[in-house]
């Protein structure tokens, strides 16, 4: 028990061996208490004076940075074909928009809302579900928001008229952003920075190729049945992920899993019990958090120029994809007479480049681990920048190509394949954005992702409001030229923070303090390797006299948590939380 006198020795502690939890149980019991957990020597007396403090334990089976490779990937694939569901269905409705403008009569530009509302769902969504799985935890806030997504897609099948449908749009988008954050969330909770790459890499992914598969199934789904079926398929897909990931995807979040530890050990042992984070930083209202979220990403977004910058040319991107929605109808039907159906195969080029993108990533995380390890673990921000300044060529490349390849004269082929530089360009620049603001900002990085994704989405819902009308005035090839030159003038970003971007970041506020947070941790890290050092020294005569309580090695041990690198686990999605709640105040 916790007020046991007899405390482990901490090389005994580090060797414990904990029987692994069935997935069922990490899937349905959150506290996770086995027998060594309710023996483990907490800090403190079990008083409300003096509560015991509740951390992980050594090799602690509820603990997800424990948990086995195969569970990892089995999770991240999961929570990763969610972001890509919610993004398929935003595009997918465009297989059946010529219906839904025949049935409810209604303009092109009205019936586009359908896309844009759903994308701007994505912007505003966030804001309340970042601070909701803050209180309760991503488990409980996947269930309830794809409950919503599934609902809300049913009741677009069976939409009465066109405002009902735009509602229930927008409703959708809202309720299917969470998971474009809490998958993220979810797998920084499993893996450590330095072999998170892969994982991040799907997790980005999804967002991106989603779209592009949406209108292919939906072209097809659309030309051969009707809208509502196209809704109705949209409905039931969300439906099984949904029931899929009720049963198979367990709460990740740390603060939320010691939180309920901390309430089933009180309740078990009649003892007080408080979680390390909640000690450290007490239990959070939902106002306050709340309140937080709304204010934070835009203090950052508009305070900070790299956060400003990089977030424009991401958006941008993401509304040029979102605008192809609009602007293929019109070089693909229109032009060349392609039914729907066909239309929507002609983003399978980007496609294609999406997925070269993702080998391309493989060994270049390898050259990333190496750099990293190179810096002892700290490797410069910067160092994530290269394969964006490979993708920044690439993007213009393929703008260019397809403005000017889209001739009926000229075969289809050409412009299609224009798509994959594309493609190939969009993840390599979101994928090392990300994480490079998330490496320059470490303890504001949740606001700032989420003031990247609010400005995406912005724009994602603008962009395929004007398509139509500057097709109709510029004519294919200088409408399609526009994005090509907004992607041209974005191309020096990348290597200008690659170049200056140590120099840029001491003169930006928050980037300068998540410096100098990650140069006091590497101090504590290197403190810690020397301690061990001479620890290591000590002769077992001396480790004897030790134990028999010259020296408690127990008290060091759980002291630990008041350290800077105990709360700090790398994971961007709650960290500003933990350290910085009232840093914007």
């Amino acid at each position: 028990m916790a007020e046991s006198d007899e405390k482990p020795r901490p090389d005994d502690a580090e060797h414990t061996k904990t029987k692994a939890l069935p997935h069922w149980r990490l899937v349905v019991d959150q506290a996770g208490v086995t027998p060594e957990v309710l023996a483990y020597n907490y800090q403190g007396s079990g008083t409300e004076q003096d509560p015991f403090v509740v951390q992980w334990i050594p090799n602690d089976p509820r603990n997800p940075q424990q948990w086995t490779d195969s569970k990892k990937w089995f999770i991240t694939l999961s929570v990763a074909t969610a972001t890509l569901t919610v993004s398929l269905v935003s595009s997918a409705y465009t297989g059946g928009i010529k219906q839904i403008i025949r049935d409810f009569h209604l303009s092109q530009e009205v019936a586009t809302l359908g896309v844009s509302l759903f994308v701007l769902g994505f912007a505003l969504g966030p804001l309340l579900w970042a601070p909701l799985s803050e209180i309760f935890g991503r488990q409980l806030l996947f269930i309830g928001t794809y409950a919503g997504l599934t609902i809300f897609n049913a009741a677009c099948a069976g939409a009465p008229n066109g405002a009902s449908l735009l509602v229930f749009r927008f409703l959708a988008g809202s309720f299917g952003s969470s998971p474009l954050t809490n998958a993220g969330g979810a797998i920084a909770d499993m893996f450590p920075p330095d072999q998170r790459g892969l994982a991040m890499t799907l997790f980005v992914a999804g967002p991106s190729l989603g779209p592009v598969l949406g209108p292919i199934c939906g072209g097809f789904l659309g030309e051969n049945a009707s809208w509502r079926w196209v809704m109705g398929f949209l409905a039931i897909f969300a439906g099984v992920m949904w029931i899929g990931g009720t049963i198979l995807i367990p709460e990740t979040y740390a603060p939320t899993l010691l939180r309920h530890r901390a309430v089933k050990l009180s309740s078990m042992t009649g003892k007080v019990y408080i979680s390390t984070i909640d000690l450290k930083q007490g239990k959070v209202s939902l106002r306050r958090a709340i309140s937080t979220s709304l204010l934070r990403p835009w203090i950052l977004l508009f305070k900070e120029p790299i956060v400003l910058l990089l977030s424009i040319y991401m958006a941008i991107i993401y509304g040029t994809l979102y605008l192809f929605f609009a602007a293929f109808p019109v070089v693909f039907e229109q032009a060349r007479g392609w039914s729907q159906g066909i239309e929507g195969l002609a983003f399978l080029g980007i496609a294609v480049g999406m997925m070269a993108a993702l080998i391309y990533t493989i060994p270049d995380n390898k050259r990333y681990v190496l750099l990293d390890k190179k810096h002892n673990g700290f490797a410069p921000p910067e160092a994530r920048l290269p394969p964006a300044i490979i993708g920044s060529f690439a993007i213009p490349v393929g703008l260019f190509w397809f403005a000017w390849t889209n001739y009926p004269s000229v075969h289809w082929i050409v412009s299609i394949m224009a798509g994959a530089p594309f493609g190939f360009g969009m993840i390599l620049v979101f994928l090392s954005i990300m994480n490079y603001l998330v490496d320059a900002y470490t303890i504001f990085a949740a606001s700032v992702l989420a003031a990247n994704s609010i400005l995406r989405s912005l724009f994602g819902a603008a962009f395929p409001l004007f398509t139509v009308q500057m097709y109709d005035k510029l004519g294919l090839h200088w409408a399609s030229t526009i994005p090509a030159f907004l992607a041209l003038v974005c191309v020096p970003f990348p290597y200008l923070f690659y170049i200056y971007g140590a120099r840029i970041r001491t003169h930006c506020k928050f980037a300068a303090e998540s410096d100098a947070f990650m140069q006091s941790l590497k101090q504590a890290q290197n403190q810690r390797e020397q301690e061990s050092e001479e620890q290591d020294t000590i002769t077992e005569d001396e480790r004897t006299v030790i134990d028999d309580g010259v020296i408690s090695f127990n008290h060091r041990r759980t002291s630990s948590v008041h350290g800077p690198s105990s709360l700090y686990d790398g994971n961007p999605y709650d960290i500003d939380r933990v350290h910085t709640r009232d840093s914007f105040s």
